[in-house]
């Protein structure tokens, strides 16, 4: 069955860096995009980042020139680097596929001094 691992979340300072991992299986990795999303608390859930299967990029202008998505197609994972942390990136990060149809159980990001 289909299965994403979300991993690296944590609590960081203002200007800190993480890194977020999703581990998939159950499917074909490389046939598909793959996404980051995030839900902040009383908020909607917010598009992040995609990365193609070609390994093109796309990122929400909130996140842009901080974080860097990539991928691994030998090791089925998807990450997500996150520099230059601000206290409005705390949220529960998410990654998916690209049909949006299959979720990972999400990893708490809380950035606070």
């Amino acid at each position: 069955q289909v299965q994403l691992v979300e991993s690296g979340g944590g609590l960081v300072q203002p200007g800190g860096s993480l890194r977020l991992s999703c581990a998939a299986s159950g499917f074909a990795f490389t046939l598909y995009d793959m996404r980051w999303y995030r839900q902040a608390p009383g908020k909607q859930r917010e598009w992040v980042a995609t990365i193609t299967t070609k390994g093109s990029t796309n990122y929400a202008d909130s996140v842009k020139g901080r974080f860097t998505i990539s991928r691994d197609n030998a090791k089925y994972t998807v990450s997500l680097q996150m520099n230059g942390l601000k206290p409005e990136d705390t949220a529960v990060y998410y990654c998916c596929r690209g049909y949006e149809d299959y979720w990972g159980q999400g990893t708490q990001v809380t950035v606070s001094s």
